[in-house]
């Protein structure tokens, strides 16, 4: 009775063939999640979402000023007309040392500093990083233009919502048509830039 206890003690674990097949079946099923949840495209999104995040705050950053002094932090007063007219600003990079019509004021300094501060200093070295996606700030300078701010896309998801926006490769024929003062030479070019509003 003892020697039978014993050889059924023993013949209880697992085979080297059978954990071997466990490990191969558990090793399939990782690279099937890993390929259905694709982590290169699920870190380019995230990129996106804060890229996106990032030009909201700003677009609101610009709209609260405006609200507060009465013209856009670009120009240098409410009556400035600039040579030519209404003073816009033409698809500019936030990051650089984006000036206002005097060409002394970086406008990314007046939203931080004296009576707005409608921008915290860490969003402005963070958006003025050299490895930063470049935000571009757009607007046409009209009465009643919005303000567009727009990025580079790195996920296939905002690409092809920024390829909709632009009617690029657009099956549907009842698309809306982009607003008048839209930057459509510039975000729906070569290169497709994620435009918000």
């Amino acid at each position: 009775m003892k020697i039978e206890n014993r050889k059924s003690k023993i013949n209880q674990g697992f085979t080297l063939i059978e954990l071997l097949i466990v490990i191969t079946l558990l090793g399939i099923l990782a690279v099937a999640v890993l390929s259905a949840i694709n982590p290169i495209e699920q870190i380019n999104r995230s990129r996106d979402t804060s890229s996106r995040s990032d030009a909201e705050q700003l677009i609101n950053a610009i709209d609260r000023y405006y609200a507060t002094a009465g013209f856009y932090p670009w120009r240098t007063s409410a009556t400035d007309e600039g040579a030519g007219g209404s003073v816009g600003v033409d698809w500019t990079a936030a990051n650089e040392s984006w000036t206002d019509t005097s060409t002394e004021s970086v406008v990314l300094d007046k939203l931080s500093s004296g009576g707005y501060a409608e921008l915290k200093e860490s969003f402005i070295n963070r958006i003025s990083g050299s490895t930063y996606n470049t935000l571009y700030v757009y607007n046409r300078g009209q009465q009643g233009d919005s303000t567009y701010v727009c990025f580079d896309p790195a996920s296939a998801a905002f690409l092809e919502e920024a390829e909709t926006r632009c009617n690029i490769n657009v099956e549907e024929a009842e698309q809306e048509p982009l607003p008048d003062d839209f930057p459509s030479d510039e975000a729906c070019g070569e290169t497709v830039y994620s435009c918000l509003p």
